[in-house]
């Protein structure tokens, strides 16, 4: 499907895919969203747990913006992190190369931005001593990780576009992949969604959600 690179309303950018007229990120803002719902819901959550190396799936590696916002965490904190993404259509050079997201951070962290898009998939990379990526050519229905994971990042396509991607077969296996009080953070709150997760064990929490959302969630396996 044909992408382009737009600007949100917070002025970072992201990427629409124009047949579905569908932005991998909000438009409201990009940078605002994953604020929000991935690193204050999620990872400043979790590192109140004071887990001595976090790890991290993320469902939709996508522009890589969750990614390289929480290695800025890792090293701002001093916390280690191994970070798995799973994409199954990864963005071309020519793609991620035109988002501007680096020029909203300290300049001492713009060119990891392009590393983490440059290091190779199915492999295991150390971006700093405190921070291992590990990116997965994968549909979201072939994952296979068993008891691995403290933090899920779910930022799958919206349901209305790919209502497959939040079925109970795929929450199973992320439930599958997560170790016991794991959490997953998503900027959906929806009502048949959250119904799924309560089903298969996890408590949910209804958070105010980022600009142009109401509410978004947070689901801890319990």
């Amino acid at each position: 499907m044909k992408r382009k690179v737009i600007e949100t309303e917070d002025g970072s950018s992201t990427i629409l895919v124009e047949a579905w007229g569908e932005s991998f990120h909000s438009i409201h803002g990009a940078i605002q969203e994953a604020q929000l719902v991935y690193i204050e819901n999620g990872l400043r959550f979790v590192f109140q747990k004071n887990i001595e190396q976090i790890h991290i799936l993320e469902i939709g590696f996508g522009t890589g913006l969750n990614c390289f916002m929480t290695f800025i965490e890792s090293e701002k904190n001093q916390k280690k992190i191994f970070y798995t993404g799973v994409e199954g259509f990864p963005l071309q050079e020519d793609e991620w190369s035109s988002l501007n997201y680096q020029r909203f951070f300290d300049p001492n962290y713009e060119s990891k931005f392009s590393l983490l898009h440059q290091k190779d998939w199915e492999k295991e990379n150390m971006i700093s001593s405190d921070f291992s990526l590990m990116k997965k050519q994968l549909m979201f229905e072939n994952i296979d990780f068993e008891n691995q994971f403290d933090l899920v990042y779910f930022d799958a396509f919206g349901f209305q576009f790919q209502p497959e991607l939040w079925s109970e077969s795929i929450f199973t296996k992320i439930k599958k992949a997560m170790k016991p009080n794991g959490v997953l953070v998503t900027y959906a709150c929806k009502g048949e969604v959250n119904r799924t997760l309560k089903k298969l064990g996890f408590k949910i929490e209804k958070l105010e959600g980022p600009p142009g959302k109401r509410e978004m969630t947070r689901a801890i396996l319990i």
